[in-house]
């Protein structure tokens, strides 16, 4: 193996080192932290929420589907690309709104009840998708240093570099990091799928290679299957904290929206391009290691399939889009605990100094365990669905209807959160798998009873308890029509 394949990935860790020690400087207030002092400028923005949305669900898990299913697997991404439609006209709405987190969303437009739920929630979505992160980021460290890293190490190491690099200095770090992370990584992949596809043989030895289903619209896969991939990912795009919080750090409503714009222009040709290579991949290197660990295709094909300088880029994409993700999905959920519990419940008054270390050690702990959790996780598409799920099911609903509708009560979002997060964690149990039919029992299925059942408790407990006042729905609705 060539060394430039260890010296890109090092290059990238002392690359997102100094980026971050630059930021530390600029970090002394709460605000600064926690959503870098409302100062992104639009092209930033575009950057930082492509980096966070597509990580290892994306360049693991759907490229494992993508190895197994071929061009279906773009089912899952396409539920992203649904989802970011709909985004374009909240966007303004959620940088008017201006607050640091979705609890504080769940409290101004709910109640206490809804906001500590809605922590809860984030804390067992985002540590689950942190945790895979690091599966990933293991994964690439073995691949290229085979005989000193073993992947269980991978994943020490990748959370000690995430966990140090997250607390150095919170939102402005991730967002500067992610801007050079999504320019490196939209460029190298790019340029790698007609190389690879030109190795491969080309486009029509390609499609004669695979079965025909690779390429078809619902590939192998039903149609509830189908939705089973793109409902989830709908609907946590829709809801996604990290994504929110991005935009309460906007420069501006004009700065959110233009982002968004270029959200979804990059996330179609990212997750395309993704999805392609894998499947390229599969041409490739159909038997092997890779056949038994498919989440591995693409760092496996950069190491074996690319030449030197172009898989070692390719390599270091896949291996900083993960660490970035990681990042962000980890400073999220310490963002609540800090925001959300320590600020709102144990120290109103504390200065900013407290706060600052206080959320620096919240990183430290949610980053222990979600180690914990990637060291007890074999499928990262698995894991990926049932994140999804619980975020999707127990927090969309109640965030859309915080801006959507004037019937929502604190007592029906209440409800919905509850029974969104019982029902994911309870499809879930050995007590489902022993009981029902094995296309219902499956635990991607949780999506349907789960979002049923948040919907039905929204809207049935709404109705039967008295509507919220004036001064909960003003700071929604009010602004939503001032900034039409």
């Amino acid at each position: 193996m060539s060394p430039l394949y260890a010296i890109v990935l090092v290059a990238i860790v002392l690359g997102l080192l100094a980026v971050s020690l630059t930021r530390l400087s600029k970090v002394k207030t709460k605000a600064d932290f926690l959503v870098a002092g409302r100062s992104l400028p639009a092209f930033v923005l575009i950057f930082t929420l492509l980096s966070s949305w597509i990580g290892s669900g994306s360049l693991l898990g759907g490229a494992e589907n993508a190895y197994k299913h071929g061009f279906s697997a773009l089912w899952q991404a396409g539920g992203g690309w649904a989802g970011l439609l709909l985004i374009y006209f909240i966007a303004p709405r959620a940088r008017k709104f201006a607050q640091f987190t979705i609890p504080d969303l769940l409290e101004a437009r709910y109640n206490q009840v809804a906001r500590v739920l809605g922590v809860i929630a984030t804390l067992f979505a985002f540590t689950a998708i942190t945790s895979y992160q690091l599966i990933g980021g293991g994964d690439i460290l073995h691949l290229v240093f085979p005989d000193a890293i073993t992947p269980t190490l991978g994943k020490y190491i990748i959370a000690g570099f995430v966990i140090a690099f997250t607390a150095i200095a919170g939102m402005s770090s991730v967002a500067y990091t992610d801007l050079a992370i999504g320019l490196m990584a939209t460029a190298t992949m790019l340029v790698a799928l007609p190389v690879l596809s030109h190795s491969a043989g080309g486009w029509t030895h390609i499609t004669q290679a695979l079965p025909a289903t690779h390429f078809q619209f619902l590939g192998d896969f039903t149609i509830v299957q189908a939705m089973e991939l793109m409902v989830p990912t709908m609907l946590l795009m829709l809801g996604n904290q990290s994504m929110y919080q991005k935009f309460f750090s906007a420069k501006s409503a004009k700065d959110a929206r233009v982002a968004v714009v270029g959200w979804i222009i990059g996330t179609v040709i990212l997750e395309t391009v993704i999805v392609a290579l894998a499947v390229v991949g599969s041409v490739l290197f159909p038997t092997g290691e890779v056949s038994q660990h498919p989440r591995e295709i693409l760092a496996y094909t950069a190491l074996h399939g690319l030449p030197a300088l172009l898989g070692a880029l390719l390599m270091g994409a896949v291996f900083a889009k993960i660490i970035s993700t990681a990042n962000n999905y980890l400073f999220s959920p310490a963002t609540n605990l800090v925001n959300d519990v320590f600020v709102r419940y144990i120290a109103r008054d504390a200065s900013n100094k407290r706060v600052l270390l206080i959320s620096r050690l919240m990183v430290v702990l949610l980053g222990v365990w979600s180690l914990w959790q990637a060291l007890g996780t074999e499928s990262v598409l698995q894991k990926t669905i049932y994140a999804y799920t619980i975020y999707a099911a127990a927090l969309t609903p109640v965030v859309l209807a915080a801006f959507y509708s004037r019937r929502a009560t604190a007592a029906g979002a209440a409800t919905a959160i509850g029974a969104g997060t019982f029902f994911t964690v309870f499809w879930n149990t050995q007590w489902i798998a022993h009981n029902l039919p094995a296309k219902y029992a499956d635990p991607d299925f949780a999506i349907f009873p789960a979002l049923g059942a948040a919907l039905l408790g929204l809207v049935l407990v709404s109705a039967f308890t008295k509507a919220p006042n004036k001064e909960h729905l003003d700071l929604f609705h009010g602004t939503a029509e001032s900034g039409k």
